[in-house]
């Protein structure tokens, strides 16, 4: 099999421009990542995280070595053998959320995201949310600092902070779960068909704003937040076969 030719990107940490230096002296690659059959990204979860949204939908497989700090995402940094390390990886195909959030002025902005979506009150004020599944209303009037959708790849990340469920990757399901909900008290959330349309409806937006974050872009002062997983779209994740993704999530339920 012919070396695929390779690109790098970089976060900006220190640690991950010295790694990008060091890797394009042994491994020349391409400068354009369009030119490239593999991208190898450098830096954190946050990283890899922006460059599959990047890519999503170029059909390029995205290799990741952690230059961060947690790396959930990402591949342990070993300079040597990394071609063959690349050859050998397993593949995992992500859809990702499609959020589409107006904002009370009535502008409308679109964004996805492959861990989760938030709902975040902006001020001292708690936000007051209905919820809808698939067109019925299933929660009205949630009082909370916030309400989070996520994948099961993001199930790990800011969802089992905020005590939700670590969702298995072929599970097809989505957790939604709850951030500091002071009514409903005992309300800790719900699992959801991946096909599930979910719609926030935010009540009294002067007084309550609330943020709507796809990952990490921001929509501030929304009205309604819909969300869906877009089928259409797919960011691939390369992983070496031996701590890949499904085996990192298992061992997260086990975690003490």
């Amino acid at each position: 099999m012919a070396d695929p030719k390779l690109a790098f990107v970089a976060s900006d940490a220190p640690r991950a421009k010295e790694a990008l230096s060091r890797l394009r002296r042994t491994f020349p690659g391409v400068d354009d990542p369009k030119d490239a059959d593999v991208i190898v990204a450098l830096g954190g979860d946050g990283f890899m995280l922006h460059t599959l949204r990047t890519f999503i939908g170029s059909g390029k497989p995205i290799y990741g070595m952690n230059r961060g700090t947690v790396g959930f995402l990402m591949n342990e940094f070993v300079h040597e053998s990394l071609m063959e390390r690349i050859k050998g990886a397993v593949a995992l195909r992500l859809h990702p959320l499609r959020m589409r959030a107006t904002r009370a002025s009535g502008e409308t902005v679109e964004a996805l995201a492959i861990n989760e979506v938030s709902i975040f009150r902006e001020t001292r004020q708690a936000a007051k949310i209905d919820i809808r599944v698939d067109g019925v209303a299933r929660l009205n009037g949630l009082v909370c600092d916030g309400v989070l959708l996520a994948t099961p790849a993001g199930s790990t990340a800011y969802n089992l902070s905020a005590h939700g469920p670590i969702v298995p990757l072929g599970a097809g399901v989505l957790a939604l779960t709850p951030i500091s909900a002071f009514r409903p008290r005992r309300w800790r959330g719900a699992l959801l068909p991946q096909s599930a349309k979910v719609e926030f409806e935010i009540r009294d937006t002067k007084k309550r704003p609330v943020s709507a974050v796809a990952d990490s872009a921001e929509v501030r002062n929304v009205r309604h937040v819909e969300i869906v997983e877009d089928r259409e779209m797919a960011a691939t994740i390369l992983f070496d076969p031996e701590h890949n993704l499904e085996e990192r999530i298992l061992k997260e339920q086990f975690a003490t």
